[in-house]
């Protein structure tokens, strides 16, 4: 009799394990079957926010980037790198902005996925040199900065909708086009509005000093000369010497300049330092230059950050 109830039991478990192994692989065999979402994985949160208008409810986007985050320095998890490796497309700044990302970047291409670098494609200008107009260890090096510039976006963002419709299979192509030219005619909108703007800022004190260099693009599109920054490099991760300091105040008293402009999510100390170097005479101007925030925290869209910025720019410019 005990012999017959083992037997039992263990056809009893032998029945419910292969049934365990038959849900199990119905399961996965959904998941795999075509019903998963296709994916755009963007490295910066201002070319996720930009890829996320182009895409729409076609495809999910990730963007690895934080609100306040720093691009030059922010790194990723380990779930995270596993999401580039995954992706349908990658869209990254490129021209060595994601400095601790690049590599990570690098190795999903080699693996097959498709990545598109929207600064490479965005007619980069080049750093100038000396402190009146950029850092001489850069000179010749591309600017990776460029959405400051809103009409080198409105060229990247054509591309992002190019290799959605190119590389994401499931999406449709025609919802994506309309997106893309629904925020072209945003982008087009900006751009006009920023040169209003600006129109009110005389040709004499249409001059930036920034707490890195960061808005060679904006100078060029808009009118600008940068005579320097606090940081004299294209990035935050650099560290400026006493001799840059004084060359900088020292541009900065030849133009008349007196108001410096920083990033919102760098801490402003090198610009405080900066003021107490040229006798306290010096505003400094907070601008959301290289990350979003948080929704409804002054900058949660590329285009709500390039009007907070024109606006602060206009105004720590012209005293107005």
């Amino acid at each position: 009799m005990s012999v017959r109830v083992g037997a039992a039991r263990i056809r009893a478990a032998l029945v419910t394990l292969i049934s365990f192994f038959i849900v199990a692989g119905t399961a996965t065999g959904c998941a795999g079957g075509g019903d998963e979402r296709p994916r755009v994985v963007v490295t910066t949160n201002i070319l996720g926010d930009i890829t996320r208008e182009i895409v729409g409810d076609e495809a999910d986007v990730s963007v690895l980037m934080k609100p306040n985050a720093d691009p030059h320095s922010f790194g990723l998890s380990a779930v995270q790198a596993a999401e580039l490796e995954n992706a349908d497309l990658v869209v990254y700044n490129g021209l060595g902005l994601e400095e601790n990302v690049l590599r990570l970047v690098e190795a999903a291409r080699e693996s097959g996925v498709a990545t598109f670098a929207a600064g490479e494609a965005a007619d980069p200008l080049t750093f100038h040199t000396g402190q009146d107009g950029g850092p001489e260890d850069e000179a010749g090096e591309p600017d990776p900065h460029f959405w400051t510039d809103p009409d080198r976006v409105r060229k990247a963002a054509g591309l992002i909708a190019d290799q959605v419709t190119e590389h994401v299979k499931g999406v449709d192509d025609k919802a994506v086009r309309n997106n893309a030219a629904r925020y072209d005619g945003q982008l087009a909108d900006l751009t006009t509005w920023m040169e209003k703007s600006f129109a009110g800022v005389p040709e004499s004190q249409r001059a930036l000093v920034t707490n890195h260099h960061v808005f060679g693009y904006l100078a060029d599109r808009f009118g600008f000369r940068v005579i320097g920054a606090v940081i004299p490099s294209g990035t935050t991760l650099a560290s400026p010497s006493s001799s840059d300091l004084r060359s900088l105040t020292q541009a900065m008293e030849r133009a008349g300049v007196r108001t410096v402009f920083a990033d919102s999510s760098q801490p402003t100390k090198l610009a405080e330092v900066l003021r107490q170097e040229m006798g306290g005479d010096v505003d400094v101007v907070s601008l959301y230059s290289e990350s979003l925030t948080e929704k409804g925290k002054g900058a949660g869209t590329y285009l709500e950050m390039m009007r907070a910025n024109t606006s602060a720019m206009a105004e720590g410019l012209t005293g107005a």
